[in-house]
């Protein structure tokens, strides 16, 4: 018999996010896998899915994780650390420094559920549990650089991340 596998396509970011954009616009939330490391510990490259609504301006708020256009054809999906009026100021879970600044209108989507370890059920970002992850790690970002050092030299090793479609 013979055996099927996926395949990833990686689409340039000029061409995906306008496609997330216009999804949000037309169904109200678009579903997309993380690419990157600056989410980690709680998303990880290639494994994990957020599903991004369309934003209401005025509630975004410190600890919100958003899409985000920093500069011209520039995309992060980092978590708010600041607002001050209609500015933002974003850091993603696994930077130990560096932040980037943005407009709440350049905020393209905000997560509202995510898809973890190759889960089908969704932790929602209303979750009393998220609330938490969100709070606890936000407090501990000045000891952030020794949690994830731990988690890529020493908890990788002993539990090594399963990728989707992986044998």
């Amino acid at each position: 018999m013979p055996t099927h596998s996926m395949k990833n396509i990686k689409i340039p970011n000029n061409i995906l996010i306008p496609d997330i954009k216009n999804k949000i616009t037309q169904y109200g939330n678009a579903t997309i896998r993380v690419y990157g490391y600056s989410m980690r510990i709680f998303l990880e490259n290639g494994r994990d899915k957020v599903t991004l609504t369309r934003p209401e301006i005025d509630k975004l708020q410190k600890g919100d994780v958003v899409l985000a256009e920093i500069a011209p054809q520039l995309y992060v999906l980092h978590r708010i650390i600041k607002r001050n009026g209609n500015h933002l100021t974003l850091m993603g879970d696994g930077n130990v420094q560096g932040t980037e600044e943005c407009d709440v209108n350049s905020v393209i989507g905000i997560a509202t559920a995510f898809y973890r370890k190759n889960r089908e059920k969704p932790d929602l970002a209303t979750s009393k549990k998220w609330k938490i992850y969100s709070r606890v790690w936000l407090t501990l970002t000045p000891i952030r650089r020794w949690i994830l050092a731990f988690y890529r030299h020493i908890w990788l090793k002993i539990f090594p991340i399963k990728q989707p479609y992986s044998k």
